[in-house]
């Protein structure tokens, strides 16, 4: 799973997500583009399941890029915790994606298995997604 090595700060506060996406709305690296409609956390393991789900309908064909990555620790505390005594543990880790950020990328394919393959790493995210295409060709 995707993770940072080490982080500054073990807690950070959860924050709030207004605006559109600063960077990262344009197809940089492949073809085709997964780009988010809605704004939300994605975890390291929806990002996982999406990447696999991509590389098993292409098989093994094209290159596949991750333009997002989980930096933000969720801490949760243990379950039946009596309420204060803290914050709890860092137990996973999220990418904060707002609408307009091209999340994976894909090259070297055709478009209509691209798309479906697109469609298929969609289902996998808790954010609407739509299919987009390089600009410059």
């Amino acid at each position: 799973m995707l993770s940072p090595k080490r982080v500054k700060y073990r807690k950070q506060m959860r924050g709030r997500m207004r605006g559109y996406s600063k960077g990262g709305t344009t197809v940089a690296f492949g073809e085709y583009g997964l780009k988010s409609i809605d704004r939300g956390w994605i975890s390291n393991r929806q990002i996982e399941a999406a990447r696999v789900a991509m590389t098993r309908k292409i098989k093994r064909g094209g290159k596949v890029w991750i333009n997002v990555f989980p930096d933000k620790p969720v801490t949760q505390k243990p379950a039946e915790t009596r309420m204060g005594s803290g914050k709890g543990n860092p137990e996973h880790w999220v990418a904060v994606v707002k609408p307009g950020r091209v999340m994976f990328e894909l090259a070297g394919v055709s478009e209509d298995l691209a798309r479906e393959a697109m469609r298929l790493a969609g289902h996998k995210l808790p954010v609407k997604t739509k299919f987009v295409e390089r600009e410059d060709r």
